[in-house]
């Protein structure tokens, strides 16, 4: 099918596709569904052309022959579809993504029908840079994506309608093992970074690998030389040692759909809104947005802050959250109509990694992220600053410090918002551990084993330790006896000051902290086993226990007016 082109307006032209097919495929559809098979073929358009595939793109779920066939009866139990219902535009943003996680989540029993939403979903194997089922147990990380391609009736005046589709709107989505938090880190599209080399699927089922760029715009980790989602999540990974679990991706028409299937938006202006570029008007105050001005908002950057990328990023986070809250309301949840036009215009927005590219797996994933409640979702911005290997910056780079810190938070699971009491004694313990005089880092001996999944993380370690932190008398002992976990340090009662300092460069959370109860003699060293928790030399263990000093926070259950 062709995912790349806008919405046809010859009705005649998928009449005749549907003569052509209807009578030869009509049982064959049948017997598809009931045996499960997801095949699907091309159409040919009016003139008899075959239409082009975009790259990457992968098949919808469900066997539904020619989409666009108007003279096809709907089957038993399945709505009519209109053939001018727009069901190719699901390539990317945002909104669609963790909003249909919420969609399909409150839509379980009555509401859901699920031959409906299989065809709707549409699916790319990523092969290893997802998981290869859906997620249920410990955190979930979703990478959700949005594209500036410009398929879809009315979308070509947004920016360069010649677009291939780069991921222009990203959000890193990380719900806590306990499932009472979730951290949404935004990362901009124009942070400079190493995109590495990533392999991709083609529909014959071959594997292509692509070469990666040391330095590039993030927004080319997707589109750019064939690279598909899977390119973005080892991207993402790269940068942060967080691995998506699976992603999600939706496009301009889908912001438009599921705005106006929710009712519409609330937001509010600091100030009135006239900018033509976006095509967007907006009063002062509050406002209820939903197609093309919804869209027109959440593409704009020269109406707030100073027109960067970043302060557009800001107004993405306020709309989300403003959305959240209109989905996740009681006259949402209570009424079932409405639920089911969101349903079905979020999964016809989709375009999810396979593992999840079922209407079940979606659910089931859907229902573990709707337990976390509204007040504990919290935006972040990824921390940057101004590219210096630029005269004039026009790009940026992740913030060495915060970076680091905000990205072990993640990984180590630690909420950014107060959720919980024993989340408060475990930051309590981390302070008594680092509280007490610390060795200078000269005189910290420790010996380093690898007990982890990384090979050769014992010896890369050492060589950060010396050259990065001044821990000259580290030694590298290779493998550990046996797999662990968890990095641990052992130390002694008079070693104390050095595991303290140690402690502190690696993030050390308190649990890795083994101290023993008999004095070192001599030159005797700590011993530091790193384990499945350790993501590479001079990437903190754990995180602070709140997030870095002016990395900005903004949470899903408050409303707060753009500027």
């Amino acid at each position: 099918m062709d995912h790349s082109t806008g919405e046809s307006g010859d009705a005649s032209g998928a009449a005749a596709g549907s003569s052509r097919t209807a009578t030869a495929e009509g049982g064959g559809r049948r017997a598809a569904r009931e045996s499960g098979s997801r095949t699907r073929t091309r159409e040919d358009d009016a003139a008899g052309k075959r239409r082009e595939v975009v790259p990457g793109q992968r098949s919808r779920r469900g066997s539904q022959g020619t989409r666009g066939a108007a003279a096809e009866p709907p089957a038993a139990g399945r709505r009519k579809r209109k053939p001018q219902k727009s069901r190719r535009k699901k390539a990317l943003l945002w909104t669609g993504g963790v909003l249909a996680f919420v969609v399909v989540g409150t839509s379980v029993g009555a509401y859901v029908v699920y031959q409906k939403l299989n065809g709707n979903i549409d699916a790319i194997d990523v092969g290893d840079a997802g998981s290869k089922s859906v997620v249920t147990d410990g955190p979930i990380n979703i990478l959700v994506i949005g594209t500036d391609k410009r398929t879809g009736k009315g979308n070509e005046g947004y920016g360069d309608k010649g677009s291939m589709g780069h991921a222009d709107t990203n959000i890193l989505f990380h719900v806590s093992e306990d499932r009472t938090n979730a951290t949404a880190m935004s990362i901009p599209r124009d942070l400079m970074t190493e995109i590495p080399e990533c392999e991709t699927k083609q529909q014959d089922g071959s594997t292509t690998a692509i070469p990666g760029t040391a330095s590039a715009r993030f927004n080319t980790s997707l589109g750019q030389n064939g690279r598909d989602p899977g390119c973005t999540m080892k991207t993402v990974e790269n940068i942060t040692g967080v691995k998506p679990d699976h992603f999600m991706m939706v496009d301009f028409n889908a912001v438009k759909e599921l705005t106006t299937a929710v009712g519409g938006v609330k937001v509010c202006m600091a100030k009135p809104i006239d900018d033509p570029k976006s095509h967007l008007k907006l009063p002062q105050g509050e406002s209820k947005v939903q197609g093309e001005e919804a869209l027109g908002l959440l593409r704009t950057r020269d109406s707030f802050g100073n027109r960067s990328d970043l302060d557009r990023i800001k107004v993405q986070q306020q709309f989300l959250g403003s959305m959240i809250r209109e989905m996740k309301s009681s006259d949402t949840l209570t009424n079932p109509k409405k639920l089911y036009k969101l349903a079905d215009a979020a999964t016809n927005a989709l375009t999810v990694d396979s593992a999840i590219a079922d209407a079940k797996k979606l659910m089931t994933l859907a229902q573990e992220i709707s337990k976390v409640d509204t007040k504990n979702i919290t935006f972040v911005t990824m921390p940057v600053i101004d590219n210096p290997a630029e005269p004039k910056p026009v790009t940026v780079v992740v913030d060495p410090t915060k970076g680091d810190q905000l990205f072990a938070m993640m990984r180590s699971d630690t909420s950014l918002t107060e959720v919980k009491q024993k989340e408060k004694a475990a930051k309590s313990k981390q302070a008594a551990l680092l509280k007490g005089p610390k060795a200078a880092p000269a005189d910290v001996r420790v010996d380093v084993l690898n007990g982890g999944e990384i090979p050769g993380a014992a010896g890369s370690t050492v060589t950060w330790l010396q050259n990065e932190q001044g821990v000259l008398k580290s030694a590298n002992k290779a493998n550990a006896p046996e797999k662990a976990d968890k990095t641990t340090l052992a130390y002694a009662p008079n070693q104390a000051d050095q595991a303290r300092a140690l402690a502190e460069m690696m993030g050390l959370p308190a649990t890795a902290m083994k101290q023993g109860t008999a004095d070192a003699e001599g030159l005797e060293a700590m011993v530091l086993t790193l384990g499945a928790d350790f993501k590479g030399a001079g990437q903190l263990i754990t995180g602070p226990a709140k997030a870095p000093e002016g990395v900005e926070q903004a949470r899903a259950d408050k409303a707060v007016c753009a500027k």
